[in-house]
C-alpha cells in the first residue's frame, strides 16, 4: 500500500487551517436551495456528508449574489443577498454541522454567468455581457453592462461576503476568473470590447476582479480568506469553437503568458489561492472534463501558477487516482485536491483513503450525466453511481423488521446494485449470474482505454458483495424451474439486453460491438460500424486510436441524435474527436448488404458502397425480459429492473435498482 500520508497534513490559506488536502471542488447546487435563497434540506445533507466523510475543505457551489442585473429564477441556487435572514439561519445551521468534523467550509459566490447562461435558468431578460457579443448557446447578441450595474455587483459581492461570515463560512471562493463567466469575460479581451475604465489593458480588464476582492476585504477584514477560481488557458479557438487536446491553433481567448501576468495581478489585489482549472464554455470539455480526457488533466496548468505566485494552489480536474495525488503534492505540482465528481459518487473517499480501504471507493465513471447532465436539463444535482448524492436524508437505507430471502437474476449493475443495498439494509439476496464475472455491459463498455472506469465499477461492485458476504454464483444460467422450486420470499428479474442484430447476406464479417470490444472477434483493419450513437461513436474511436481505419454510417442525419441527456461537454468533445481521428461518418443512409467486401447503402447522393474487412452492428440493444414473462404470474412478488425493463443508461439502472431494493 502506498503511503498517503502527505494527504492528511494540514495547511493554510489565510489564517485557515484546513486538515487535510482535500477539497470538495464547487459544483453547481442546483436543488439546494429553499424558496427565500437560504439552504435546503438536501444541500445541508449534502454538504454535511462530504465533511463527514473526511474532506477537509467545502466548496459550496456557485452561489449567486445579484438578481437584478442578471436573473437567475430564484431560488434555483442559494443566495447571501436575497432574504439575508434566513440565508444566515440556514447557513448558520450548515456551518456548524460541517465545523463539527473540524471541516472547513467557503461560499463560492458568482458575479453572474453572462453569455454562457443555460438557457433552461435564463430569466425573462436578455443575457448580460461586458460588450454586445453573441451568447454562447442562444442565437442572440447578448446587452452590454452599464458601470452603474458593475459598481452594484460589487456592492453585493460585499453584503453577500458579510452575510456569509455571519453564517459562520470560513471563507469565499469568487466564481470566477475561469471557464468564460461574466467576470472572466470581462478579463478576457474577445470578449471585452470596452473603451472604459473595464476595458482595454489587462489591469483594466480584471478591474472587476479587483474591486471584488477589494470590497470582500473592507467588508469581511484582511483576515477573511477569499479564494478565486481560476483558469490561465481558455482553449478557444473561436466562439463555440474549441481545440482538442494536442491541437494546434491560435488562441483566442486566455493564453498562457497572459494567465501567468494575470495570475501575478490577482495575488496582488488581495486573493489568498487559486483555484485552477483551464477551458471555457466555448471548450468546456476542458472545464467539465469527459471520460475522454485524461486524468489530472489540469496539473500542468496548476505547477505553473505554483510556480508563479506564492499562494496556495488548488487543482481539480479528474485528481481521484490517490497516487496521482499523493505525487502531486509531492512534487510540488499543487497544495490542495480538489475533487468534484468523485465525492459526488463517494462522499467518504478521504476516510476510505486514510483507513487504508483504496478498494471500497466508489469511483466516478465521469459520464456526468448525474451531474451535468441533470443540471442542463433539469436543474438539479444529483450522481449517476450514487442514487443518494443531494438526497441523503430521503434516500437513506430503510430499516427492515424481517429479513427476506431475494433471488437476483443478472450481474449487471441493477442486480449489483440491488443486492449491495438489500444485504446492507438486512435481507439475505442471492444472485446469479450467467458469465464468469459480474458488470453486465460495463465490461465491454469499458474495453476502450478511455473508459476505464467503468472497469472500475465493474471491481467496486465486486468487491462490495463479497464485503457484504452477499451469496454471488456465476456461470449459471437460471430457469424459470429453479425459481420456482427456490422458496423465494422476492424475486428480482435484472437479465440485461441484447444486442439488436439484422442480416446483411455475408454475415460471417458482421459482428456487434461488445464482440469486437471483448476481443472475442477481430474487426480487421478497415471497418464500418453501423450506427452512430454513443456506443457506436466510442467504439469508433477506439478502434481509429488503435490504427483501424472506421466509417460510420447512421440512419438519422447526426451521429449522437438519440442519446440523452448528455452532458454538452461529453456529446460535443466527441462529435469533435470523430473527424479529428480520421473516422468518416455517412449520415442519412440506410445500409441495403454486404458482398464480397462491400456495404452496400442508399444515402441523399444515391447508392454507395464502401470496401471494408468486417461490419460491426450498433444499433442498439432490445431487452431480455423472457424469464420474467415467464414468471410474471406465478411468483407473488417480482421486480423487472435495469436494461431488462426498459433499456436505458448506467444511470436510470442503478437508481432504479437502488430504489426497489430500499423499500422491498
Amino acid at each position: 500500500m502506498i503511503n498517503y500520508a502527505n494527504l492528511f497534513q494540514s495547511i493554510k490559506i489565510g489564517n485557515v487551517e484546513i486538515k487535510n488536502r482535500f477539497a470538495l471542488a464547487p459544483m453547481g447546487p442546483l436543488g439546494l436551495a429553499d424558496a427565500e435563497g437560504g439552504f435546503n434540506q438536501r444541500g445541508i445533507d449534502y454538504y454535511t456528508e462530504r465533511a463527514k466523510g473526511g474532506t477537509g475543505l467545502i466548496f459550496t457551489g456557485v452561489t449567486f449574489v445579484d438578481n437584478v442585473v442578471e436573473e437567475h429564477g430564484m431560488p434555483n441556487c442559494p443566495c447571501s443577498t436575497h432574504n439575508p435572514v434566513q440565508f444566515i439561519r440556514s447557513g448558520r445551521e450548515m456551518t456548524e454541522r460541517i465545523h463539527a468534523y473540524n471541516a472547513k467550509v467557503f461560499l463560492q459566490m458568482s458575479g453572474g454567468f453572462g453569455r454562457v447562461t443555460i438557457p433552461t435558468n435564463l430569466g425573462e431578460f436578455p443575457p448580460v455581457a461586458p460588450s454586445p457579443i453573441q451568447h454562447r448557446w442562444l442565437d442572440k447578441t447578448c446587452r452590454e453592462i452599464s458601470i452603474e450595474e458593475i459598481k452594484s455587483i460589487v456592492k453585493k459581492f460585499g453584503d453577500g461576503a458579510f452575510n456569509a461570515k455571519r453564517a459562520g463560512f470560513d471563507g469565499v471562493q469568487i466564481h470566477a476568473v475561469h471557464e468564460g463567466y461574466l467576470i472572466d469575460q470581462f478579463a478576457i479581451e474577445l470578449f471585452n470590447h470596452r473603451t472604459d475604465e473595464y476595458g482595454g489593458s489587462l489591469e483594466n480588464r480584471l478591474r472587476f476582479a479587483r474591486e471584488i476582492v477589494e470590497e470582500i476585504k473592507i467588508r469581511c477584514g484582511e483576515d477573511f480568506p477569499v479564494t478565486l477560481r481560476y483558469s490561465p488557458k481558455s482553449f478557444i479557438k473561436g466562439l463555440r469553437d474549441g481545440a482538442l487536446p494536442g491541437e494546434e491553433f491560435e488562441e483566442k481567448g486566455r493564453d498562457l503568458p497572459e494567465g501567468i501576468e494575470a495570475a501575478k495581478l490577482l495575488v496582488k489585489y488581495g486573493y489568498d489561492a487559486l483555484d485552477i482549472d483551464v477551458g471555457s464554455y466555448d471548450s468546456w470539455w476542458w472545464s467539465h472534463p469527459p471520460m475522454y480526457q485524461e486524468k489530472g488533466l489540469y496539473m500542468p496548468y496548476a505547477k505553473l501558477m505554483k510556480e508563479t505566485v506564492n499562494v496556495p494552489i488548488i487543482c481539480a480536474g479528474r485528481m481521484d487516482n490517490p497516487d496521482m495525488a499523493t505525487t502531486a503534492i509531492d512534487n510540488g505540482t499543487c497544495d490542495i485536491i480538489s475533487l468534484g465528481r468523485p465525492l459526488l459518487a463517494d462522499p467518504d473517499y478521504a476516510n476510505k483513503l486514510r483507513g487504508g480501504k483504496t478498494k471500497s471507493i466508489r469511483p466516478c465513471i465521469s459520464c456526468q450525466e448525474g451531474c451535468m447532465g441533470r443540471i442542463q436539463e433539469y436543474s438539479m444535482l444529483n450522481c449517476a453511481v450514487n442514487p443518494q448524492a443531494c438526497r441523503e436524508r430521503y434516500t437513506a437505507y430503510n430499516p427492515i423488521v424481517k429479513p427476506k430471502k431475494v433471488l437476483i437474476i443478472g450481474g449487471g449493475v441493477a442486480g449489483c446494485e440491488a443486492a449491495r443495498v438489500l444485504s446492507i439494509r438486512g435481507h439475505l439476496p442471492e444472485l446469479f449470474e450467467k458469465s464468469d464475472k459480474l458488470g453486465g455491459n460495463l465490461i465491454p463498455g469499458g474495453a476502450p482505454d478511455f473508459k476505464e472506469d467503468d472497469i472500475l465499477l465493474a471491481d467496486w461492485f465486486t468487491n462490495q458483495l463479497n464485503e457484504l458476504n452477499v451469496s454471488v454464483n456465476l456461470n449459471t444460467e437460471v430457469t424459470k424451474e429453479f425459481v420456482l422450486k427456490g422458496n423465494y420470499d422476492s424475486v428480482i428479474i435484472a437479465t440485461g439486453s441484447i444486442p439488436k442484430v439484422f442480416s446483411l447476406g455475408d454475415d460471417e464479417k458482421v459482428f456487434t460491438a461488445a464482440d469486437i470490444l471483448t476481443n472475442k472477434k477481430d474487426c480487421g483493419n478497415t471497418t464500418v460500424v453501423i450506427g452512430g450513437g454513443l456506443v457506436g461513436c466510442e467504439t469508433a474511436l477506439w478502434l481509429a486510436r488503435n490504427g483501424k481505419k472506421v466509417t460510420i454510417v447512421e440512419a438519422l442525419d447526426k451521429l449522437l441524435a438519440l442519446n440523452g441527456p448528455l452532458c454538452h461537454a461529453n456529446s460535443e468533445m466527441l462529435e469533435k474527436l470523430i473527424p479529428y481521428n480520421d473516422i468518416e461518418v455517412v449520415t442519412n443512409a440506410k445500409v441495403t448488404g454486404l458482398s464480397n467486401g462491400q456495404l452496400a447503402m442508399n444515402t441523399d447522393n444515391g447508392e454507395k458502397n464502401i470496401a471494408c474487412d468486417s461490419v460491426i452492428l450498433s444499433v442498439g440493444y432490445k431487452e431480455d425480459n423472457s424469464l420474467f414473462k415467464e414468471l410474471e404470474f406465478k411468483i407473488p412478488e417480482i421486480y423487472l429492473l435495469g436494461d431488462a425493463r426498459k433499456v436505458a443508461n448506467i444511470m436510470y439502472g442503478i437508481w432504479d435498482a437502488f430504489e426497489v431494493a430500499n423499500h422491498l
